[in-house]
């Protein structure tokens, strides 16, 4: 995986370079349909994946560096621990090796975070690629969400990490392309896909679902900040179109997998729907419940 003495880690750097690629041979062939403002905001993303990669390379190689010194140091002690009397030497050598120990354990966690920590920004990357986008929007298609939950279900097994996600749907849109034709259907599809990327975060993954449905994977975020977001969405994309559109929300809990995460998020969506539509509701686990309503009651109290 990696060379002490020459600071080599193959395996990281690798799949940054195949996500690199990925993203250049897929943004040099995608047809320039979408507007320049799309472009500029995937130029600053992946500019900001780039710097991130950058710091966990400099971190590693500061952390390689100085426990390479620290092994040299341990090399330079064992040789001359074998030049003194035996007992001696044994006791000063198991000292010595437990002084290394906890700096060698503590580098192992340092790079198996910093794998990880490529492999999400890995993921940033390739949702750019072509076989990742969907064609009509410019965001991510269906591959590059699993993508983006197994990535995001894999930190939060190894690290905790919560995480929320947000399924979007377009109100009455089959009545859209009935009336106005599917080109104006296929219009307000990529308006609502702009609007859902500006209001990203720079980690977070916007991707196309299927049909009039989106889906946004927020890393590091709780129930609570995912329907607030959702519920900011809706209000912006009520006042700035023609559109409305039906939210539903849900947070990753033990034991779950993509497939039930998504099936509380699509609940909490059907239930907006059957509640006058325009709406965000969220499932806790346990019930599904407005977010507009939760909090006003918060507020209230």
């Amino acid at each position: 995986m990696f060379e002490l003495s020459h600071f080599h880690f193959s395996a990281p750097l690798a799949l940054a370079l195949v996500a690199t690629l990925g993203y250049l041979v897929g943004r040099r062939r995608r047809q320039a349909d979408g507007p320049t403002l799309r472009s500029r905001r995937e130029l600053r993303r992946a500019q900001a994946v780039a710097r991130e990669l950058e710091r966990i390379a400099w971190m590693v190689r500061k952390n390689l560096s100085r426990h390479h010194a620290s092994l040299s140091r341990f090399k330079d002690r064992v040789g001359s621990l074998s030049r003194q009397q035996e007992e001696e030497a044994w006791k000063d050598l198991c000292r010595e090796a437990n002084e290394i120990l906890t700096p060698t354990l503590r580098l192992a966690t340092q790079i198996a975070t910093a794998y990880d920590q490529i492999r999400q920004q890995t993921n940033h990357l390739m949702a750019f690629s072509e076989v990742r986008t969907d064609p009509l929007t410019g965001i991510a298609n269906r591959r590059g969400l699993e993508d983006a939950l197994a990535t995001q279900f894999a930190l939060a097994s190894r690290y905790d990490d919560r995480f929320a996600v947000i399924l979007v749907d377009i109100d009455h849109f089959k009545n859209i392309n009935d009336q106005q034709g599917h080109l104006h259907g296929d219009r307000c599809l990529q308006q609502l896909a702009t609007l859902l990327d500006e209001s990203a975060r720079e980690t977070d993954t916007v991707g196309r679902y299927g049909g009039e449905e989106f889906l946004l994977v927020l890393p590091r975020t709780d129930l609570e900040g995912a329907g607030m977001m959702a519920e900011r969405i809706r209000e912006k994309v009520e006042k700035e179109t023609s559109l409305s559109i039906s939210a539903g929300v849900a947070a990753v809990v033990d034991g779950d997998t993509a497939e039930s995460l998504l099936q509380r998020a699509d609940a909490a969506l059907y239930q907006a729907k059957s509640a006058g539509r325009n709406r965000v509701f969220r499932h806790t686990g346990q019930s599904i419940e407005s977010v507009l309503e939760t909090a006003d009651t918060a507020m209230g109290a």
